[in-house]
C-alpha cells in the first residue's frame, strides 16, 4: 500500500499524547535535535533541507517524530534508509500507521522500539535520554552486525537484483539464501551454491587430497607430506631441505599457515600454531613467488588477483602499532567480512613476521620502509589485492578450470604462488597450493589496484545461464469470486500437465494435493508456493487482509486478474469507503508486468485500469457483450473475453472472435444459470489467454473444472434433497448475495429460498442491505445466526437487522421467517419447498449445518450429502 520496497509498518496509539505537538510540549524540538543532529538532513514533504525541522517548527505530530526518528535511528547503526510515511487511522482517533523503509527488518523493529521510547521520553520531560539514546544505537549496531550480508554474498545479490532475480533470506543471521521461485530456485550460503556438491566441499576442505587429485590431472602442485607429531613436521621440513610452509589441512581464510619456515624453532612455532586449527599438519616445500587468487565460476575463470600481505609503512614517527591502529581506522576496513577490507590484526604471526624483519610492535620504522604484517596474503587478514585477470594466458585459465573441474567444484578459489604470473606453470616456476570451496569474492569486486570485476554477475551467470530465477506467478484479487477462478486457472493449467502451487481461503494446494487448511490468501501462504521446489506456476489468491497486513509476497507477478470492487468488510483496518477498498486491490494490479485482467463492467476496476502503466497490457471481461467499455476495447484492438448468446468467447486482438464453449457446458455454472461464475470463467480464460495457454486446454479445463463440496466447498456446491435444488454458498456481503438471488431465480419456474447469515464483524448497513436485497430476491428467507461469528454484537443483533430490512424491502412480512439455530433454520426453510423450488444455504462456514438438518427428517439424503463430504 505504501511502497515497492520493504518497510515496516507500526500502528501507533499516542493515547494522552494525541492532542500535543513538537510546539505545544515545551523545549521538545531543541532537545530532539541536541539528540540526533541529522535529523537537520531530513527533507520531509517540503522536499529540501532542514524540511523536517521546519516541520517541527510548525508543529508537528508525534508520530511523525517518531517516523524519522526510527529512520535516523537505522542510519546510525549502519543501515542507511530514508523513506517514511505516516497515516492517521481514520476509525480510530489518536491512532497512527507510521511506515519506515529499511535495510535488515530487525534493525528496523528495534530501532522503532527506541524512537518511541525516545519521542515519549522527551514528550513527558523524561530524564536519561543521551544515555537511552547511546545504549540503544550500541544494541542496534549490535544487531545489524549479527544480521549484516557478508561484501561476498551481497555482491551476488545486488547481482541477481540487477537480473530480476528475486531472493529471500532462510535464515536471519547466517547468509543462507534463495534465489529465484518455485522449480527455478537456487539456494546460496556466502559463495557456495545448490549446486556445489557436498563431496566437492570435503575433498576441497582436505587439502593433502586435493593436491593429490590436482596432481593426478596434471595440475603442477608444491611437494609436502601429511603429519600429526612436531617430530614428524620437523623430520618432513629436513627431507624438503629449504624453505617450507606449514599449515592445518583443513583450515581456511588463511588461519593457521606459516610461510617461509626454515629453522628447527621456526618449524615448532608454525607447527604450534597450525595445531590450533586442526589435528592433522602439512608441511611441504615453499614455492617462492607472489600470491595469487583464481576465481572459478561455471567453468571459466572470471576474475584473478595478486594478493598482498597487510603492510604498514613508516613515517619514522610512530610504531608499528601505532601505524597498524592509523590504518585500521581507513574506513574500508572492518571486523571480519563486512567491509571491503579487513582489519590487520596485532597478534602472534604478526609478532613472528615482524620479529622477522628485526622488529616488534613497539618499533618504530624509518620513513618508507614497508613492514610485513603476515606472512600469508589472505585478505581476512588484513591483505589487500590487485585485479590481473587480463594478464593470465590461456595455459593457465584453462588450467585453473581443470583444477576447479577435477574437485568438483562449481565455484572455486584457485590459490597459486608464482615468480611471473604471465608464463605457463610447470611445477618449477609456480605451483597450485590451494583450491577453496567458498572463495571471498572482495577482492575482485573491490581490488585496491587494478579493474573491479563483477564476480558476483559471474556467480548468478553459472547459478542460471540467461534465466531469471522466475515462474510464471498469477494473482487474483476482488471482492467476490476469488477463490473459485484461483481454482479454475489451476485445474486447467493442471490438466494441461503443468505443476502448479495454488493458495486459496480454503488452503495451500500443490498440484492439487492440499497441504495446508484454513484462510491462505496472504503473505506467507503465497511464500510457501513460491519456495515449494517443485512448482512451476503459482497462482495466488490474494485478499485485502495480507495486503494490509505484509503487503505481496512477490515483486510482481506476471498477471494480476481484478475480479469486482464491492462493498465487504468495510470500517475495518482503516478501510472504510469502497473507493479506499479499490486502493488496496490496486496494489494487485500494480504489481503485474505483462497483463491486468479487469472487469469492463465495474466502474472502479475500469478507473484502476486506466491509472497503470502504459506498457503493461489490459485485457477486459464482460457478461454483457454490448458493454460499452468492452466494445470500445476491442476497437481499439485490445484482447478481451465476453459472454455471447449463452457462450464463452474470446479475441487475440485481432479483430476475430473465437468461441471456447457454451456457459452450459461449465458446471460450475449450473446450467449457465449461475453468472457469477460465468464471469468467473472469463476472467480465468482472459488470465490464462495472457499466459500463452491455448484455447482447446483452457475450454477442455473449464468443461471438466466442478465447483463441489470437495474441489470448491462452499462455493456454489449443488445438491439435490427430494427434487429440491440446495445450492450451499459462503456469500457473505451484498453483491455475493444478489448475485446468488440471480441464479436462482434462473434455474427454477418454481420458488426460491434462502436461508442467510452474516459475519458479526460487517456494519449494520451491510446487515441491513443484505435483508433488503434477500427480501426482495427470495420469495421466502429464513435468517439465522451462526454462534462462532457474533464478533462482538449481542446474539440476535445481526439477524434482526436483517429481518427488519426484508420486511421493509418486500412490504410484507409474509415469507419473512427468524430461526436462530442454523440446523433448525434449514429445517423450517426446506418445509417451505416443493421439488423444483431452489433453496440458498448461505453457510457460515461448512455443509455440515445442512447434514445435521437433514438427519432427523431425511437420513437418506443426509448419509448421501455426508459421503460427498468425506
Amino acid at each position: 500500500m505504501y511502497s515497492n520496497q520493504p518497510c515496516l509498518l507500526t500502528v501507533i496509539d499516542l493515547q494522552t499524547l494525541s492532542e500535543r505537538d513538537s510546539v505545544s510540549i515545551a523545549g521538545f524540538t531543541p532537545r530532539l535535535l541536541e539528540l540526533l543532529p541529522s535529523l537537520y538532513d531530513h527533507r520531509c514533504s517540503v522536499g529540501q533541507y532542514g524540511g523536517f525541522v521546519q516541520a517541527l517548527q510548525h508543529g508537528a505530530n508525534l508520530a511523525h517524530v517518531v517516523e524519522h526518528v526510527t529512520i535516523a535511528l537505522q542510519c546510525l547503526a549502519g543501515t542507511p534508509t530514508y523513506l517514511g510515511r505516516t497515516h492517521a487511522v481514520s476509525d480510530t482517533p489518536g491512532q497512527y500507521r507510521v511506515v519506515c523503509s529499511f535495510e535488515l527488518e530487525q534493525v528496523a523493529i528495534e530501532a522503532c522500539e527506541l524512537a518511541l521510547s525516545l519521542v515519549h521520553g522527551l514528550a513527558t520531560g523524561a530524564a536519561g535520554l543521551p544515555e537511552l539514546l547511546e545504549n540503544g544505537v550500541t544494541a542496534l549496531r549490535a544487531t545489524a552486525e549479527r544480521h549484516a550480508i557478508g561484501t561476498s554474498t551481497g555482491a551476488i545479490l545486488r547481482a541477481a537484483a540487477k537480473r530480476g532475480i528475486p531472493y529471500h533470506r532462510l535464515t536471519e543471521e547466517a547468509n543462507l539464501f534463495v534465489l529465484g521461485w518455485g522449480a527455478q530456485q537456487k539456494r546460496l550460503q556466502a559463495t557456495i551454491t545448490g549446486d556445489t556438491g557436498h563431496i566437492a566441499v570435503g575433498i576441497a576442505s582436505d587439502k593433502q587430497l586435493t593436491k593429490a587429485l590436482l596432481q593426478e590431472a596434471g595440475v603442477p602442485v608444491p611437494e609436502g607430506v601429511s603429519v600429526r607429531t612436531l617430530e614428524q613436521a620437523q623430520r618432513a621440513a629436513r627431507e624438503l631441505g629449504g624453505l617450507v610452509t606449514i599449515k592445518p589441512l583443513d583450515g581456511n581464510h588463511g588461519r593457521g599457515v606459516t610461510t617461509r619456515c626454515g629453522t628447527p624453532d621456526e618449524v615448532q612455532l608454525a607447527f604450534e600454531r597450525a595445531r590450533e586449527h586442526g589435528r592433522t599438519i602439512i608441511v611441504e616445500r615453499h614455492i617462492p613467488g607472489d600470491d595469487y587468487r583464481i576465481l572459478v565460476a561455471g567453468e571459466r575463470v572470471v576474475a584473478a588477483a595478486l594478493r598482498r600481505p597487510a603492510a604498514v609503512v613508516g613515517d619514522g614517527v610512530s610504531t608499528v602499532r601505532q601505524l597498524v591502529e592509523q590504518e585500521n581506522r581507513n574506513p574500508a576496513r572492518g571486523e571480519g567480512h563486512t567491509n571491503i577490507l579487513t582489519r590487520i590484526p596485532l597478534d602472534g604471526h604478526a609478532e613472528t613476521t615482524l620479529a622477522a624483519q628485526g622488529l616488534d610492535f613497539d618499533s618504530v620504522p624509518p620513513e618508507g620502509q614497508r613492514v610485513l604484517m603476515r606472512g600469508n596474503a589472505n585478505l581476512s587478514s588484513g591483505g589487500t589485492a590487485e585485479d590481473v585477470t587480463g594478464r593470465l594466458p590461456p595455459s593457465t585459465l584453462s588450467m585453473c578450470v581443470r583444477a576447479a573441474r577435477k574437485i568438483g567444484l562449481d565455484v572455486a578459489g584457485i590459490d597459486l604462488v608464482c615468480s611471473d604470473i604471465t608464463q605457463t606453470l610447470d611445477g618449477r616456476n609456480g605451483a597450485v597450493i590451494e583450491i577453496n570451496a567458498a572463495p571471498g569474492i572482495r577482492m575482485h569486486e573491490y581490488p585496491s589496484a587494478g579493474v573491479p570485476r563483477d564476480a558476483g554477475a559471474a556467480i548468478v551467470d553459472s547459478m542460471f545461464g540467461q534465466h531469471d530465477g522466475r515462474i510464471p506467478v498469477l494473482a487474483i484479487t476482488g471482492t467476490n469470486g476469488k477463490t473459485t477462478t484461483t481454482l479454475m486457472i489451476d485445474h486447467i493449467l493442471r490438466q494441461a500437465g503443468i505443476v502448479t502451487g495454488c493458495t486459496t481461503s480454503e488452503g495451500v494446494f500443490i498440484n492439487g494435493e492440499q497441504i495446508k487448511r484454513g484462510d491462505c490468501s496472504g503473505y506467507w501462504s503465497a511464500r510457501t508456493v513460491l519456495s515449494a521446489p517443485e512448482v512451476e506456476f503459482a497462482v495466488l489468491e490474494t485478499a485485502r487482509g495480507g495486503i494490509l497486513k505484509r503487503g505481496l509476497a512477490f515483486d510482481r507477478c506476471d498477471v494480476s486478474v481484478l475480479l469486482n470492487v464491492a462493498e465487504d468488510h468495510l470500517g475495518m483496518d482503516g478501510v472504510d469507503t469502497l473507493e479506499q477498498l479499490a486502493e488496496v486491490k490496486a496494489v494487485v494490479a500494480q504489481a503485474a508486468s505483462n497483463a491486468v485482467v479487469l472487469n469492463a463492467e465495474d466502474a472502479l476496476c475500469r478507473a484502476i485500469g486506466a491509472r497503470l502503466d502504459s506498457a503493461v497490457e489490459r485485457i477486459y471481461f464482460s457478461c454483457d457483450a454490448n458493454q460499452p467499455a468492452l466494445l470500445q476495447h476491442l476497437a481499439s484492438g485490445g484482447r478481451a473475453t465476453w459472454l455471447q448468446d449463452g457462450a464463452l468467447m474470446a479475441t487475440d486482438g485481432s479483430g476475430k472472435p473465437v468461441r471456447l464453449l457454451a456457459a452450459a457446458e461449465m458446471p460450475a455454472t449450473m446450467g449457465g444459470c449461475a453468472r457469477h461464475n460465468i464471469a468467473n470463467g472469463l476472467a480465468a480464460v482472459a488470465a490464462l489467454m495472457a499466459c500463452d495457454v491455448g484455447n482447446g486446454a483452457i475450454a477442455a479445463g473449464l468443461r471438466s473444472f466442478v465447483s463441489d463440496a470437495r474441489h470448491n466447498p462452499v462455493r456454489g456446491n449443488l445438491y439435490d434433497v427430494n427434487g429440491v435444488q440446495v445450492i450451499v454458498d459462503f456469500a457473505h456481503n451484498p453483491a455475493a448475495f444478489q448475485a446468488l438471488a440471480g441464479t436462482a431465480r434462473a434455474m427454477t419456474d418454481g420458488r426460491s429460498v434462502a436461508v442467510v447469515t452474516s459475519p458479526g464483524d460487517r456494519r449494520e448497513r451491510d446487515f441491513a442491505q443484505i435483508g433488503s436485497i434477500c427480501g426482495a430476491g427470495f420469495d421466502t428467507v429464513v435468517f439465522y445466526e451462526w454462534d462462532s461469528e457474533h464478533r462482538g454484537r449481542a446474539p440476535g443483533e445481526r439477524a434482526g437487522i436483517m429481518l427488519a430490512a426484508a420486511k421493509t424491502a418486500r412490504g410484507s412480512e409474509h415469507g419473512v421467517l427468524l430461526e436462530r439455530e442454523p440446523a433448525q433454520a434449514l429445517r423450517l426453510a426446506l418445509a417451505q419447498c416443493r421439488p423444483g423450488d431452489v433453496l440458498v444455504y448461505a453457510c457460515g462456514a461448512s455443509v455440515s449445518e445442512l447434514v445435521d438438518a437433514l438427519r432427523p427428517v431425511d437420513p437418506v439424503n443426509a448419509a448421501r450429502i455426508d459421503a460427498t463430504l468425506v
